[in-house]
């Protein structure tokens, strides 16, 4: 991905222009964080209609992440290769053929490979963006746009909770992916008609195969890059695993919430999400500094997860706490999105984010699967899963959220004067 450093200055870009482009990005973003998430609130139906066991339901959420973070290595190349309006072009007609196959799918299998469509057809709707934004804007504004983008998308989520328990209810879920397939057809027209991209800038010639994969290799050896990687292992996935897969049944099993009732539960947690990741895109600059934005993030993260598994249940009003915090907490992705672009050179920028977003979907595979196997580890109940298996999956969360803080205390910082390696 061809890019601007710290010092390079893009090419002017009027407002107009800018609110376009943005609006643009973040429009088919949204849908594709709409596939991502739209498990949790229909978990419970697909149980009961299709017999599936939590491990099954944990693999059904997680293929999607696992297509996602295999896809992000060749979309590395194919970005700087082929150039984002192309990458983005290509994956809204996986993503379609994806939503409509999960919307015909009569069984588990066929279902699985549906997650796995929309997961590959999903895989570039940030790394695209951030791709552009990189060459289109001055450098300091990059994590602020990095927190509009993710802020913007999360829209799809909000999506997936409350107005997709309404649509379920009204027409089923078959029917509201049908819809969702539209959708995605349509904003992927609007990427076609405004997005002006060629792939290359400045006439560049461009890499060989041979040049872009030695490229990633080279990306991997960058300084605190696996330092990097442990984290966004863990940043995402503490989000998803409650609102994109056990906290709908949490709320069902545990508190007695209906489709509607959980859906609208988690529509507070989606929009808390959207608030926080614009304020967190911004705390960098505050602190000068990424790691104590981050490591105050993931750690109140942590103490979230582990309030529950400590105490079980919540009353009503720390019930909507809960829920709040946990979209509050988690949305310092952008923080560190932003932080790992410091580590790579121009030239690999754009294989570097893709590796560590490998790393941000790959641990939501990881944790959601594990999750689902830890949950069929307790008794199960006419199909309700128990209190403790939900404070088991909450404690293991926690856990795995510190492992990755202690990795990422020694990353090197380029915000701070003193630098860590």
């Amino acid at each position: 991905m061809t890019t601007n450093d710290e010092g390079g200055k893009p090419a002017a870009i009027s407002r107009r222009e800018a609110v376009i482009l943005v609006g643009t990005l973040a429009s088919i973003y949204v849908v594709s964080q709409f596939l991502r998430n739209s498990i949790g609130v229909i978990a419970p139906n697909l149980a009961s209609e299709l017999q599936l066991s939590a491990g099954e339901i944990g693999v059904l959420s997680s293929a999607f992440f696992f297509a996602f973070a295999s896809a992000q290595i060749p979309l590395g190349v194919a970005l700087d290769r082929y150039g984002p309006k192309n990458c983005m072009l290509v994956c809204a007609i996986i993503a379609t053929a994806g939503a409509v196959l999960f919307a015909l799918g009569n069984n588990p299998v066929l279902l699985v490979i549906a997650r796995i469509l929309m997961g590959l057809g999903s895989s570039c709707y940030l790394m695209a963006p951030l791709a552009l934004y990189a060459r289109r804007f001055d450098a300091h504004r990059f994590a602020t746009l990095v927190g509009i983008q993710m802020g913007v998308g999360t829209l799809g989520t909000l999506a997936a909770t409350a107005p997709f328990a309404w649509a379920v209810a009204a027409i089923g879920w078959q029917q509201t992916f049908l819809a969702v397939g539209g959708v995605m057809v349509l904003a992927g027209l609007l990427v076609a008609v405004i997005i002006k991209d060629d792939g290359q800038q400045g006439g560049a010639p461009r890499e060989s195969l041979r040049e872009s994969l030695a490229g990633t290799l080279e990306a991997l050896r960058a300084p605190s890059v696996g330092r990097l990687f442990l984290m966004h292992l863990t940043a995402y996935s503490s989000f998803v695993i409650v609102v994109g897969l056990w906290g709908g049944p949490y709320l069902t099993h545990i508190y007695g919430y209906s489709l509607i009732e959980r859906g609208d539960m988690l529509f507070l947690a989606v929009v808390a999400q959207i608030v926080g990741a614009i304020l967190w895109g911004t705390t960098d600059r505050l602190f000068n500094s990424y790691k104590i934005p981050v490591l105050t993030g993931a750690l109140l993260t942590a103490a979230a997860m582990a309030y529950v598994a400590i105490f079980g249940t919540l009353s009503p009003l720390g019930l909507v706490l809960w829920i709040v915090a946990v979209g509050v907490f988690t949305a310092y992705t952008p923080v560190l999105i932003a932080h790992g672009k410091t580590l790579f050179p121009p030239h690999l920028v754009g294989r570097g984010m893709t590796l560590l977003n490998m790393g941000t979907m790959g641990g939501v595979f990881i944790f959601q699967t594990l999750s689902g196997f830890v949950i069929d580890m307790f008794p199960v109940n006419d199909g309700v899963y128990s209190l403790a298996a939900y404070r088991a999956v909450f404690a293991l969360q926690a856990l795995c959220v510190v492992a990755g803080c202690v990795g990422y205390l020694r990353a090197r910082d380029p915000r701070r004067t003193l630098h860590e390696v």
